[in-house]
């Protein structure tokens, strides 16, 4: 059950930001016993790989943080994230292995499809409400929600290998303010069209 929790919070992770849950469990593979890749996800280890990814970090966290050039970049990062919460669910092995399931050897495929559908999910609510935070300040959040989504996605992906089930429990309350701030949205704007012109 471990496998799949942490493959379950570095693909949220990877909602919020491809590269750096693929960066942490290349690194973490690279240098310690922590994390131990498949044999088809060797390259993640390599040094040309985890470079390309340091630079497309670099690119996202400075876009990232520009209004306007930040919803540009999330619809390109729309099939960007939820392959790469794929990627390092299964590349975790939390597929292939789920607790030694001969079921999930068998079908691993649904690491990738779990993993692409978590990191969606999280890529989708960041996506529809950084648009109504910069609406709503001007465009001076966008630097500020940037730099929280990138720690919140960094100490996931950490959790996610040290701690699992405390990932988890951040997996749900990341959801529960996800959809918090989406009903607060929807009620605003209710509210706004029932308004007296």
């Amino acid at each position: 059950m471990l496998a799949v929790l942490t493959g379950l919070g570095l693909s949220a992770a990877a909602g919020l930001n491809a590269y750096i849950p693929m960066l942490v469990v290349g690194l973490v593979d690279r240098q310690t016993d922590l994390v131990r890749l498949p044999a088809e996800f060797g390259w993640l280890t390599n040094g040309w790989v985890l470079a390309g990814l340091g630079v497309l970090l670099a690119a996202e966290v400075v876009l990232d943080k520009v209004p306007v050039v930040d919803s540009v970049n999330d619809a390109v990062q729309s099939f960007v994230r939820p392959a790469a919460g794929g990627a390092v669910f299964a590349a975790t092995d939390a597929a292939g292995k789920l607790d030694s399931s001969e079921f999930m050897r068998d079908h691993a495929w649904i690491g990738w499809v779990l993993g692409i559908a978590v990191a969606f999910v999280v890529h989708a609510t960041k996506a529809s409400v950084r648009p109504v935070a910069n609406a709503g300040t001007l465009g001076t959040a966008a630097p500020v929600v940037s730099t929280v989504e990138d720690v919140v996605s960094l100490a996931m992906s950490l959790l996610a290998i040290l701690a699992p089930v405390i990932a988890l429990v951040a997996l749900l309350l990341l959801v529960y303010a996800g959809v918090r701030l989406l009903r607060r949205r929807r009620r605003r704007k209710r509210l706004s069209g029932q308004a007296p012109t």
